[in-house]
């Protein structure tokens, strides 16, 4: 098949929504799928207010359109709600093209934390983006339930993976976490107010908190608790020795959607310490992480749980699985046709 992707996120961001993407399509490619990605590096853009590593593309629906028609996909995902995504969601509609959506974050929440705007007004509009798709790809149970709650009824099943050719327990030893006291307590993810840090970084379990990972909140909280360790962001091999050189994963956030950093930290041999909010309850077992309502407890538990039955779990996830579960989930252009 032929596949278009529209994203507002792309390089040069560093997330989850990205990593996701970047990967499915190279598993996509890797079947003999052609994908094609239209993203914010190929238009002129803005930065996002409080967030400036996302580019706010200075287009419209003709533009994008014009480069969906050269691609001549067989189908049509929108990944984001952004610029890029209203302006495809419109030109799909005044041409009748079918296109599938997806789920990746818990905006209104996310929009909530940052601007105190009550969560049921950024509700409404997505229920208006949204409703059109033919399906809305979501990664969880407790999402989709979520988005039925509020009248978003066609979501679909699309998972997450794992690269575990470089993610996994035997990964080199970080330098950095030479001398420091054990435990080491691992956060990795953007540094940023719904990341909830402040939850991992005020309890007082014995041992070292490290955060992997960059964003507005970091001068901050690094004056606030000088004692916990920022190391900025990481990628690659060195992310990779990151996760398998710690004692625990703490996750604090309540409002990801699947919190693909779980996973990453499963499959090098780390178990998780969570809230059980949707995302943790959807992905974690109580074999290899601990949820509990009191983090630092969390953590104690976590530390309790076999290292080696984290990585055998982790392994489970797969990209390529993903991959097959979007293919799924899409809305190819012949099958509409032929329905019409």
């Amino acid at each position: 098949m032929r596949i278009a992707i529209i994203t507002d996120a792309w390089d040069p961001q560093v997330n989850g929504v990205v990593r996701t993407l970047k990967s499915v399509r190279r598993a996509l490619e890797q079947m003999g799928h052609q994908v094609s990605v239209i993203s914010p590096e190929q238009f002129p853009s803005l930065p996002c207010p409080t967030y400036p590593e996302i580019r706010l593309a200075l287009t419209g629906p003709g533009a994008v359109g014009r480069m969906i028609a050269a691609a001549q996909p067989d189908a049509l995902h929108i990944a984001t709600e952004g610029p890029l995504g209203l302006a495809a969601r419109r030109w799909c509609l005044q041409q009748r093209f079918p296109f599938t959506t997806a789920y990746h974050t818990q905006f209104p929440e996310y929009i909530a934390a940052r601007t105190g705007l009550p969560a049921a007004w950024t509700w409404r509009w997505m229920r208006w983006f949204h409703a059109p798709a033919t399906a809305v790809l979501a990664s969880t149970a407790s999402v989709r339930r979520a988005l039925n709650a509020h009248g978003i009824s066609h979501a679909r099943h699309w998972g997450r993976g794992v690269d575990l050719q470089l993610f996994r327990p035997d990964a080199p030893a970080l330098p950095e976490y030479d001398g420091l006291p054990r435990p080491i307590q691992l956060f990795v993810g953007r540094v940023a107010v719904e990341k909830n840090i402040e939850a991992f970084l005020d309890t007082s379990h014995p041992g070292t908190k490290v955060i992997v990972g960059d964003g507005p909140a970091r001068t901050a909280l690094s004056r606030r608790y000088p004692d916990a360790v920022f190391l900025g962001a990481m990628q690659g091999e060195r992310l990779a020795s990151a996760y398998a050189g710690a004692d625990v994963f703490v996750f604090p956030s309540r409002t990801d959607t699947f919190g693909l950093v779980m996973i990453e930290a499963l499959a090098s041999g780390l178990p998780v310490a969570a809230f059980p909010v949707p995302g943790p309850i959807d992905v974690l077992t109580s074999e290899t992480a601990c949820l509990r309502h009191d983090l630092q407890a969390a953590i104690a538990g976590a530390l309790e749980q076999d290292r080696r039955q984290c990585a055998a779990y982790g392994r489970q996830f797969s990209w390529d699985a993903s991959a097959r579960q979007f293919l799924a989930g899409l809305a190819p252009v012949e099958m509409d046709r032929k329905a019409a």
